[in-house]
């Protein structure tokens, strides 16, 4: 039996400085500036490096204007940051160093009201807003739909309501929409439904993944995607991550896992796993304890040794 045809390159959004690092004790911005700068140089192109949050309500984002203001500049790499709101959006178009913004809603109401406290209606109308404000300064907005694959609270999601989302997302001004798995709780199937029903809807598309390895099956829907047509996917250095709104989400996929699972493939993602596992093992000093990325622990403990046993 034929295997199914995969892409030649997929892109990868590293979320690890920004989902991965909000719930773990503060880390100085300088430090955490010089994680995104050793992703950047594991060929990294794109890096959600902060969240313009309330620094109250989420300490370890704190300082996010400092880590913006010292990454240079360049061509080649997209920095972006998630921001909750208009405030958030106006601060970080601010720094004049974000390349991209990230905004969510859940597919899921009741989940939606605990994450950031506002109806799915409420959060589409603040997304046009900084949609708006984002277009003003040609920085794009993508729309990342939370529980696209189920809810913690609801259960199964309809395809159809998270298309129709989508719909909305766009609608309001999304350059691009992003279905997350946040409980790990998708599956081929449903992550079949979910892309065929928005392929009917917005057939100009191409949603991008935010996988979660809650279950151990993160690559396995990962291949389901490839197979699918799915070129853009988000990762986090090192596994870290995961919503603190639902228990068990566990974390996200690791970069470093990704790539690797991908070069034996022959899928083309520019990032190299040797310096990528130097960012990891910097990324475990600066949490403090290891991290649960299968990688790291094949290359050992603290991420030294060479990759060459994973690669084909």
């Amino acid at each position: 039996m034929a295997l199914p045809t995969l892409p030649r390159s997929v892109s990868i959004r590293e979320v690890g400085p920004r989902d991965g690092l909000q719930g773990e004790r503060p880390i100085d911005p300088s430090r955490r500036a010089e994680l995104v700068l050793a992703l950047r140089a594991a060929g990294c192109t794109n890096i959600e490096a902060v969240s313009f949050v309330s620094e109250k309500a989420v300490p370890p984002m704190a300082g996010a204007r400092e880590v913006i203001e010292r990454l240079p500049r360049t061509s080649e790499s997209v920095i972006t940051a998630l921001v909750p709101n208009l405030r958030g959006a106006e601060a970080a178009l601010a720094t004049g160093g974000v390349d991209e913004l990230t905004v969510t809603v859940a597919a899921s109401a009741v989940y939606n009201e605990r994450n950031v406290h506002r109806t799915i209606e409420e959060s589409v109308d603040e997304i046009r807003r900084i949609a708006d404000a984002a277009t003003a300064q040609l920085v794009p907005v993508d729309a990342v739909i939370s529980c696209a694959f189920g809810s913690p609270y609801e259960g199964g999601i309809p395809a159809a309501d998270v298309a129709a989302l989508a719909r909305r997302l766009v609608d309001a001004g999304s350059s691009a929409v992003t279905l997350a798995d946040t409980t790990g709780v998708a599956t081929p199937k449903t992550i079949e439904a979910v892309l065929r029903e928005i392929a009917q809807v917005l057939p100009g598309l191409s949603p991008g993944l935010h996988l979660h390895e809650t279950r151990g099956t993160a690559l396995a829907n990962a291949y389901a995607s490839l197979a699918l047509g799915v070129t853009r996917f988000d990762t986090s250095v090192g596994g870290l991550g995961g919503s603190p709104f639902a228990d068990g989400a566990g974390g996200n996929l690791a970069t470093e896992d990704f790539v690797a699972w991908l070069d034996s493939l022959s899928v083309h993602t520019g990032i190299d796993l040797d310096t990528l596992l130097i960012a990891a093992r910097m990324t475990a000093e600066l949490v403090g304890r290891e991290l649960p990325s299968k990688v790291r622990a094949i290359s050992g403990v603290n991420g030294a040794g060479s990759s060459a046993i994973l690669r084909p």
